[in-house]
């Protein structure tokens, strides 16, 4: 792997994506499926030593005190690892989304016009603590002909280039042209400033990871930036929601894996069913350890409820609202109506992942249409929200933007298309 050192490294780094993605856009898909299957063998039979690199960036950012929500989204176990191959597998067995035709169609004069989906060319990405985003976004760049540049943080460097060198052997075994994986290896952030002005390599970035990275990269980048990750979400129990199931799809939003954007930050809580739903639900935070930021009302109905065990209830403060906790805290409000928990969300949403908890047909409906959001759920977990979970395989990035893509981007998030007209000597009259 060739070390970066300078802004003039990465600029022939920048050129070497630009000449491989040529010849990338028209490698065969059987080539591009080789390559994954490949890949995906490598992390398995490599796992040995990407695991030993994980460890000690774990120990190393541990030490350096490093939040337990990065710590857990940088450590990797044989599991997690697994998890990653499987996932490279699924990619492969896609069908591939080059050359397919999105639609054709004969005018009146004899002309096929239609479009053809394309890669976009070089996709850059910068992101932070998951070594997982080192193979997700190779593979899906890969698999829909893209070139990619790679600069991950510096608290999972050695295994991100151990993976880094995982996929660049698999290319290199399949025929795919060099230069289609490259990985910054230096993780000076200047080379991050150079790299958001390298626009005339670079045709998307895609950023991963807090909001004061992706805040950046939005404000320097000169090219196309793809945004995202920030996810406030919210979970309204409406006044007819199930119990029950209110309870589990609460719980598993917020707990199942609290460190990751799609969990659950914010409980909204019909005044009707409050009553009865927040002593229960209190029950089952205190058993899963998550506290409480209350409003004076759910923290009313919570202290007077006989309660064995009780969670941490703390007052919620208005930095409370419009948070992404990232660790096991949830904000609980009550609302006198859905109008009420619509007017929240929109006030406080990030366009992430909303849910509403209903047995009203018409409240599930009017939550979908209006809750502007890049995911929107009745009756079930945020956690969902996941390109592999989508059947997408996996994903570059959760995207909260509007253009050019919403939500988990998968192959076809990455491409672009072309017009192409089909004639038999058709000339433009006067």
């Amino acid at each position: 792997m060739t070390t970066v050192a300078t802004a003039t490294d990465l600029l022939a780094m920048g050129a070497a994506a630009k000449a491989a993605s040529r010849k990338l856009a028209a490698a065969t898909g059987p080539a591009k499926t080789r390559a994954l299957e490949l890949v995906a063998d490598g992390i398995q039979a490599h796992a040995a030593e990407i695991l030993i690199a994980n460890a000690g960036d774990y120990a190393t950012a541990k030490a350096s005190g490093l939040s337990d929500a990065m710590l857990d989204r940088m450590e990797l176990n044989e599991r997690r690892l697994q998890g990653m191959a499987d996932d490279v597998h699924t990619v492969a067995a896609l069908p591939d989304p080059v050359g397919e035709f999105i639609e054709m169609k004969t005018l009146p004069n004899g002309l096929q016009v239609g479009r053809v989906r394309v890669p976009l060319g070089v996709i850059a990405s910068i992101y932070e603590s998951r070594p997982n985003v080192t193979t997700d976004i190779a593979a899906l760049a890969l698999k829909a002909g893209n070139a990619v540049i790679l600069r991950g943080g510096k608290e999972a460097l050695a295994t991100n280039i151990a993976l880094a060198r995982v996929v660049q052997q698999a290319c290199a075994q399949a025929g795919l042209p060099e230069g289609c994986v490259q990985y910054v290896d230096n993780p000076d952030r200047a080379l991050v400033t150079e790299l958001l002005e390298m626009k005339q390599y670079v045709d998307l970035l895609i950023p991963r990871g807090g909001a004061d990275l992706i805040r950046f990269v939005a404000e320097n980048a000169t090219m196309a930036v793809v945004t995202g990750g920030i996810g406030v979400c919210h979970t309204y129990v409406d006044a007819s929601a199930d119990a029950r199931m209110a309870l589990d799809v609460v719980i598993n939003a917020k707990t199942r894996r609290y460190t990751i954007c799609n969990a659950l930050d914010t409980l909204l809580v019909h005044r009707d069913i409050a009553p009865s739903y927040l002593p229960a639900i209190a029950a089952e935070f205190a058993r899963h350890g998550v506290e409480m930021r209350c409003d004076d009302a759910s923290a009313g109905i919570i202290a007077g409820a006989p309660l064995t065990d009780r969670p941490v209830v703390t007052p919620a403060a208005a930095g409370d609202w419009g948070q992404e906790f990232l660790a096991l805290v949830a904000a609980v409000k009550v609302v006198d109506s859905l109008d009420a928990a619509l007017d929240h969300i929109d006030r406080y949403g990030s366009g992430h992942s909303e849910a509403i908890i209903t047995e009203d047909y018409t409240a599930s409906q009017r939550f979908l249409r209006e809750v502007d959001a890049a995911a929107v759920y009745v009756n079930a977990s945020t956690q969902f929200t996941d390109g592999g979970q989508f059947g997408l395989g996996a994903e570059v990035g959760i995207s909260t933007q509007k253009f050019h893509a919403r939500g988990p981007m998968g192959l076809r998030e990455i491409t672009s298309y072309k017009w192409v007209v089909l004639g038999s000597g058709q000339t433009r009259p006067l």
